[in-house]
């Protein structure tokens, strides 16, 4: 049973406007010099009509970026060559965040670069068990797939305070979404669900307390379980599309989708659509 909780953030807006609180406590996230691009205009919030809207929070997450990587929104990609229809184009407007990560472009170990494009600003202080809607498109290659395997893919972010009861002085862990192999490659991708395809981890210490590990990754389900201990509701910092540190990838992401907002990555900015 749904439980509407009367809270708003700092331009008054509700919050239940994006997120809905379970009665059961639900889910829930080197040399070189980084390359990115992430101008947005206009207001954080979506227009009137859910279609329309931008924001100007959204771009390159410094902190989280190591060596060169590139995380630029761009025009395209259209194709692969050969390719038609629905496939061959974004699947909103015309644009798409092209992302680029080298697998061993720095001496750091391990020698990988990362990269997040995320929003700092728009989901602070929301509740990560209000998230009910997860997922992107994404334009695979057959060379990603030689470089790194068929589940060398870029990840969904939320850097969150856990707030776990068995480990009340953790106060940060990032909350990560590890998709299964895209269907498709030299394309564009139907949407990958991250509330029922893949994996979901936590990083650090609230990584081991509930046992949601990158190296024992849980599923959607079992991630809203482990973090409903009965500790105060865990809250998001951020959330982004990240990639690394770990294969060479060249690609694409677009329509991330937050809950009943899908975030249409275009050349001259983020537009926030809302679902119909």
């Amino acid at each position: 049973m749904d439980l509407v909780l009367p809270c708003f953030d700092t331009k008054g807006v509700s919050v239940n406007a994006r997120f809905r609180v379970k009665r059961k406590v639900v889910l829930g996230v080197t040399a070189l010099v980084a390359v990115a691009a992430s101008v947005v205009p206009a207001s954080a919030a979506p227009s009137p009509d859910g279609n329309g809207g931008s924001s100007d929070h959204w771009g390159v997450i410094t902190r989280n970026t190591i060596g060169s990587p590139v995380a630029a929104l761009r025009t395209g990609p259209f194709g692969s060559f050969g390719v038609t229809g629905p496939a061959a184009r974004p699947p909103y407007g015309r644009g798409s965040l092209g992302i680029e990560t080298a697998d061993d472009a720095t001496s750091l170990t391990p020698p990988s670069e990362m990269v997040v494009f995320g929003n700092e600003v728009d989901f602070y202080g929301d509740p990560v068990l209000g998230l009910n809607q997860v997922g992107f498109r994404v334009f695979q290659t057959s060379e990603n797939v030689t470089s790194g395997g068929p589940g060398n893919l870029p990840n969904i972010r939320f850097e969150i305070n856990p707030h776990l009861a068995g480990a009340p002085a953790t106060t940060y862990s990032s909350l990560v979404w590890v998709p299964a192999a895209s269907p498709v490659v030299d394309r564009w991708s139907p949407y990958l669900d991250a509330t029922t395809t893949g994996t979901w981890f936590l990083t650090g210490n609230a990584g081991t307390v509930t046992g949601c590990m990158q190296g024992t990754p849980c599923t959607f389900q079992q991630l809203r379980t482990a973090l409903n201990d009965g500790g105060p509701q865990p809250t998001i910092y951020t959330a982004g599309v990240s990639k690394g540190r770990d294969f060479m990838w060249v690609g694409a992401v677009d329509g991330l989708r937050i809950n009943g907002t899908i975030y249409d990555f275009e050349a001259d900015g983020v537009k926030a659509r809302r679902v119909g």
